[in-house]
């Protein structure tokens, strides 16, 4: 059995299904911030337990083989909005999910990080360089320095018996059953189909990996079914390519005339912070032979096909959001709720929220 935490957000749910293809049993683990919309199609073949992945006990690792954490807080937006639940979720919970599958004889742990632990932003040129595994690192931002902070205390422990295991992606894009539209590719396709235009922020000089959620979900199950020796304590970027923002419009515009939808880019230099940075994935390739094969063309035409749909009628609607849903959530929990922050934990000792049995 796998236990997969964060199970119905925007890579986990896709994962849980490639899991199951795969012919792994699943347990989730998620809180369902985001409703359970993420592993409805999945609800008769998975094990599903609501509950904080802050607040795990031993007794969920019962039976479990592996554990895969794509859990916590996923974008610097949200980090820096709550940072002190940021640092609980992404390091502090990582770190101790890891070590209660130790305890509990489970071998392998793979952990959820990102390449924007490599940003250092556009103003320094000199540091504009493809970055391996072995790049010395200075993130600035909350969120990359949460999840660089976990990995160094979770390789730390890699020894004879656990098998520690650190996949660092580069900016996502496809289509997922917990859709996002706050990631760059979605967010073009997004607004193209609901304003026919794409707004380039900074007018699109900087750098980003890029990679497919289905290939992220491939990466994982590479990682799960090598042998420990070749992937115990080892960290391994995970992108298709990198590419310029600017670049990334263009190509994203041909997609979308290829489906009869026509866009617009619109250049937009108003000073925000940005982050820039490119990756090598030599690494991946070269010890599992795992190369990412969706490409940004073809992400586009199937998202562009599943969007047309009832479901995404409102492609605004704040749950496509990360940042904007988690506020929506937090204002009306303050109005009608306990009071309680939805970023606070359950008290410690307090029982699963539901458990949904296959």
């Amino acid at each position: 059995m796998i236990l997969l935490v964060g199970g119905a957000g925007y890579i986990g749910s896709v994962l849980a299904e490639e899991l199951l293809e795969r012919g792994y049993t699943v347990r989730i683990i998620d809180r369902l911030y985001f409703g359970d919309g993420g592993v409805a199609r999945l609800r008769d073949r998975v094990e599903l337990i609501v509950a904080d992945m802050r607040r795990l006990e031993p007794a969920h690792f019962a039976g479990v083989q592996a554990v895969i954490n794509v859990g916590g807080l996923s974008n610097d937006p949200t980090a820096e909005y709550n940072p002190v639940a940021n640092y609980e979720m992404n390091t502090v919970a990582a770190v101790r999910l890891a070590e209660l599958a130790r305890a509990a004889g489970v071998r392998r742990y793979l952990f959820a990080s990102s390449c924007s632990i490599y940003d250092r932003g556009l103003s320094e040129d000199e540091s504009d360089v493809v970055c391996d595994e072995t790049t010395p690192v200075q993130p600035r931002a909350a969120y990359a320095l949460s999840k660089l902070e976990a990995e160094q205390r979770l390789l730390a422990m890699a020894s004879a018996d656990f098998c520690p295991v650190v996949l660092r992606k580069g900016t996502v894009y496809g289509f997922s059953p917990r859709m996002r539209f706050d990631l760059v590719v979605n967010t073009f396709v997004r607004d193209a189909l609901a304003t026919g235009r794409m707004r380039l922020v900074f007018g699109g000089e900087m750098w980003r990996p890029l990679v497919e959620v289905r290939d992220v979900a491939r990466a994982y199950v590479a990682c799960l079914a090598a042998d420990e020796e070749v992937v115990r304590g080892q960290i391994f970027n995970v992108a298709r390519a990198n590419m310029r923002i600017s670049e990334l419009a263009l190509r994203v515009r041909e997609a979308l005339r290829g489906e009869g939808i026509a866009a617009e880019i619109v250049p937009d230099y108003t000073y925000r912070t940005v982050r820039s940075y490119r990756v090598s994935c030599r690494k991946i390739e070269s010890i599992l032979g795992f190369r990412a094969l969706v490409s940004v063309e073809e992400a586009v035409r199937d998202m562009v096909r599943r969007l047309r749909t009832p479901e995404f009628e409102d492609l605004h609607h704040p749950r496509f959001e990360n940042l904007r849903w988690l506020r929506m959530l937090e204002e009306a929990e303050s109005i009608v709720g306990s009071g309680r922050s939805i970023f606070a934990p359950p008290p410690a000792g307090s029982p699963p929220l539901q458990v949904v049995r296959r």
